[in-house]
């Protein structure tokens, strides 16, 4: 089975496409077979990173059936072993897609036959973007260290954990009372806590179980453009903070400290962690790699035990 995770974050200009690039090439380095997805929609730059100017396939051939699997649109890079799947070809409105064309790409990434599958999301809580998020329960999501960052990432999480919630009641068998007030248009702005206390009230019986299906989400954080100057415990104190508020676990994997030669690699189009390798930036970024690596080899471990 493929490894999904979805990249996200309440804010752009965080970096995610950096770090998905990066992370991408390390994973590969390694001799993972890796496929980036750009799911930017509308906004899609992720091949820039790698220098394809004019990817010869994307997710826009897939939905209008030019190619019949998802990983027909899958180009390879300059990288062994990487490949991305672009969105670049794909209309304006496709920010926009409907109901059918989202499951048709989420039913696909799935299936893809990678090792290591990682989703380039778009900035906000656009549903689209909150449902490709969840297409994995090891979901990461990048931030800065400024305040706004931090507030907006928030409110991401909040947001897909939300969505999250409402998915499991509408999909399983939960009294009246409280499914029909989360499918009702007048409850849109309806709190998580708050369906939690209707959960406790009318179907408590369902507590359990609810809170069950809460804790298989797995956030992961990842702090980028950090400097030397700022809180080394910042990202411990987000998840500790996370960790007491939601149901839902949260892991912070690491920062990635600030280098001006970033935005030198982003210009030439050539991947910072392969042109500068052992700077501090690039150490940091292969160090998060591993810790995914990790997890993986540990759940497989554990497969086999039981």
């Amino acid at each position: 089975m493929p490894e999904i995770y979805s990249i996200g974050g309440g804010k752009g200009g965080v970096g995610k496409s950096f770090i998905v690039a990066s992370m991408g090439a390390l994973l590969a380095k390694q001799g993972k077979k890796v496929v980036l997805v750009d799911l930017d929609l509308g906004a899609s730059n992720l091949h820039t990173f790698f220098g394809i100017k004019n990817p010869e396939s994307g997710i826009d051939g897939f939905l209008n059936k030019m190619v019949t699997k998802l990983e027909d649109a899958a180009v390879p890079t300059a990288v062994p072993n990487l490949s991305i799947i672009s969105s670049l070809h794909c209309p304006m409105e496709i920010a926009n897609l409907y109901h059918a064309q989202k499951q048709k790409i989420v039913s696909s990434l799935r299936s893809l036959p990678f090792e290591y599958i990682l989703l380039d999301l778009g900035a906000g809580t656009h549903f689209n973007t909150l449902d490709f998020f969840l297409t994995s329960e090891n979901g990461i999501i990048i931030l800065t260290p400024e305040p706004t960052s931090i507030e907006n990432s928030f409110r991401f999480m909040k947001a897909v954990y939300l969505r999250r919630l409402k998915h499991i009641i509408k999909q399983h068998a939960f009294k009246s009372a409280v499914r029909n007030t989360v499918v009702d248009p007048n409850y849109a702005a309806i709190k998580s806590h708050e369906i939690i206390k209707m959960v406790l009230k009318y179907d408590p019986e369902k507590e359990a179980f609810l809170k069950k299906k809460l804790s298989q989400l797995n956030f992961k954080l990842i702090i980028n453009q950090f400097r030397k100057n700022l809180d080394p415990k910042l990202g411990e104190k987000i998840q500790t903070a996370c960790n007491r508020h939601f149901y839902s676990s949260f892991q912070f994997l690491g920062n990635v400290s600030y280098n001006a030669g970033v935005y030198d690699s982003v210009i030439s189009q050539k991947l910072f962690v392969l042109k500068y390798p052992y700077t501090t930036s690039s150490i940091d970024l292969k160090k998060i790699a591993d810790k995914i690596i990790k997890v993986r080899k540990s759940a497989a471990l554990r497969s086999k035990i039981s």
